[in-house]
């Protein structure tokens, strides 16, 4: 099949996701610390609150879902078939449950039980992630063997902490709430048939959206309560409807979002994130904001700000040209899941060489100051391997 060039590259879905990344690096960095805005943490689970670190993973799940079209199309234009296309979203979202499960396992696990310290576990975990799902070049039939040869080696190290694991209270290896990667996979797996089935035909989308958004709402009033076996799924549809949502804004996009005349395109971003403000307030009449309920009151008010930011992105980088604004941020845009895996190796490293930080930088705005500096050294780390041509893919 003829191979064709891909679509043009925007810069506001790398950019969006880049500032996505880099403040989650930031908030997984500050629970630690003393002394700072409680505003910036996440809300408890019965506390009625919109807390800054609550809008982050979704907004991640917005990026990602806006990333999808643009993808799969190239995959098209690319002269993949269908079949290809299906098998990649396939081993794509196994491939981030699996790490998922890995990370949420390694949250629990029992160091004496298992015979293994944490960061010695999570140090080999990393260490099979980049073995497997690094991005191998082009190759002779020889180098071919010995790349699949580290692959074969990282899968063997996932048996291994498979086999030697030992969860608090005597918990074996399982899905237990299968972690960021693997709500990530599954909200992916969604999205990904959804646009299949609807490609750019916006109303449909449109369509798919309210219902996915009814369906979190009938969640929400515990229709689905008696539904045990919805519980082995990624959690609730409020995730799918955030993925979902940056589909419809990527679709809008490409439709109406001319680089020279782009009213259209803002407007309708802003009329989208104010009937979100008001669905969200109509919401808070009976449910409160909650990211660990996942809440309908959560997906608005998190829309409400979504749409519109990322219009401001795109006129601030598309239209404006000022993308050169976020160049040390760019490799969280474009190595993203490497930068989320290198915290991992980090706090490892850090506690085997028994790292500590003065006083002063464990709380306020010294504190705030060194999670800043921490996500920006992720990101720099993460760009530096990319240079070296080690980076994550799947």
């Amino acid at each position: 099949m003829i191979k064709t060039s891909k679509s043009p590259r925007i810069e506001a879905l790398d950019i969006f996701r880049a500032l996505t990344m880099f403040l989650m690096l930031f908030v997984n960095d500050i629970p630690g610390l003393h002394d700072i805005p409680y505003w910036l943490l996440h809300a408890r689970f019965d506390e009625d609150m919109l807390g800054f670190s609550d809008t982050i993973f979704p907004a991640f799940l917005f990026a990602m879902g806006m990333a999808i079209p643009y993808a799969i199309r190239n995959r098209m234009k690319a002269g993949d078939t269908l079949p290809e296309i299906i098998t990649h979203i396939f081993w794509r979202t196994v491939a981030l449950l699996l790490m998922g499960v890995y990370t949420v396992n390694r949250d629990t696990l029992d160091a004496s039980a298992s015979g293994i310290s944490l960061p010695n576990f999570s140090l080999l975990m990393v260490l099979a992630f980049f073995l497997i799902w690094s991005v191998y070049p082009r190759a002779s039939r020889k180098k071919k063997y010995m790349f699949w040869g580290m692959k074969a080696v990282g899968i063997a190290i996932l048996i291994y902490l498979f086999i030697i694991y030992k969860g608090m209270g005597g918990a074996s290896f399982s899905p237990q709430w299968w972690g960021i990667l693997g709500l990530i996979g599954w909200t992916y797996l969604v999205c990904a048939v959804v646009f299949l089935i609807t490609r750019e035909r916006l109303f449909l989308l449109s369509v798919v959206f309210l219902a996915i958004i009814a369906c979190s709402l009938l969640s929400a009033d515990g229709v689905f309560k008696e539904w045990t076996w919805l519980h082995y799924l990624p959690g609730q549809a409020t995730l799918h409807a955030f993925g979902i949502a940056g589909m419809c804004a990527s679709v809008v996009m490409q439709r109406y979002a001319d680089k020279q005349y782009p009213g259209k395109f803002f407007l309708i971003m802003g009329i989208t994130g104010v009937v979100m403000l008001v669905a969200g307030v109509l919401a808070h009449q009976y449910w409160i904001i909650s990211k660990i309920q996942a809440t309908p009151t959560w997906l608005f008010y998190c829309c409400a700000i979504f749409f519109p930011l990322f219009a401001f992105v795109y006129w601030l980088t598309d239209v404006k040209g000022q993308s050169r604004w976020f160049a040390l941020l760019k490799p969280a845009g474009t190595v993203t899941l490497t930068c989320y895996i290198i915290p991992y190796a980090w706090y490892s490293i850090e506690t085997l060489l028994h790292v500590h930080y003065p006083t002063f930088l464990q709380a306020g705005i010294p504190g705030l100051v060194k999670s800043l500096v921490y996500s920006l050294l992720v990101i720099g780390v993460a760009g530096l391997l990319n240079m070296m041509k080690i980076r994550l893919k799947i």
